[in-house]
């Protein structure tokens, strides 16, 4: 393995057990502001929101109904997808399903959920859905695949993905020409932040989970060798 190869893994493991060492001491130790300002300085892809969530109605593979209400007390983090997608699509769900599998190392498991929303309802059938996130690494312990409702237009979700700021447009070919980003919702509801494309460092989203499920928000005084100084000089 080459030398940066392995300097990215100790640095993602050291980061790894950072978080944990935080999230079961209940590290407080700086605000969000203090987090935001670290990831504008070393994440160029991402973008911090303050907004609440776009309200739906949507249902997951099981037929559920599910709305943002009923997330609150998790922090999400959510992405728009559709399974026949060529390219981009699976590559945004293995994204999802490495950064699931560092956060679900940590305690942090039980107070996250990860949600993938079809654009192409009329084709994503129930039992599509229940089989896209496994065939691509995603774990249906914290995991959903949500759909429309049967009395909802085909473009619901299409709509639903403007409203978080980015579009899918349908071809004749039946594709979709679309952006990628990875969206994060606080356990209030609140929309938080996004992490925009495929190349952002996944701890770097799993560092902004690990301060929502803290509710960092408030700065607390701590020693300069804390966690959080130590993750941050390493890094």
């Amino acid at each position: 393995m080459a030398r940066d190869q392995w300097r990215g893994l100790l640095c993602s493991l050291f980061a790894l057990v950072a978080l944990v060492v935080g999230f079961v001491h209940g590290a407080r130790a700086h605000s969000l502001d203090d987090i935001d300002a670290m990831l504008q300085s070393d994440e160029k892809y991402f973008q911090p929101i303050d907004k609440q969530t776009p309200d739906f109605t949507l249902r997951t593979a099981d037929g559920r109904t599910m709305r943002p209400a009923d997330l609150v007390g998790k922090v999400v983090v959510l992405h728009f997808i559709y399974t026949s997608c060529p390219d981009v699509c699976p590559l945004h769900a293995e994204k999802i399903a490495e950064i699931q599998k560092m956060v679900n190392a940590t305690p942090m498991k039980e107070r996250v959920v990860f949600i993938s929303i079809t654009t192409d309802p009329g084709r994503d059938t129930p039992d599509v859905l229940k089989a896209y996130g496994p065939a691509h690494g995603l774990d249906p312990v914290n995991w959903l695949f949500l759909t429309t409702t049967p009395d909802q237009p085909q473009d619901t979700t299409r709509k639903l993905a403007e409203a978080f700021g980015h579009k899918f447009t349908l071809g004749d070919d039946g594709f979709q020409m679309h952006g990628i980003v990875t969206h994060v919702i606080d356990n209030e509801g609140r929309w938080r932040a996004n992490f925009h494309g495929l190349n952002f460092a996944p701890i770097n989203l799993v560092t902004f989970v690990n301060a929502l499920t803290n509710n960092v928000e408030h700065p607390h005084a701590e020693p300069d060798e804390g966690w959080f100084a130590r993750l941050k000089n390493f890094l």
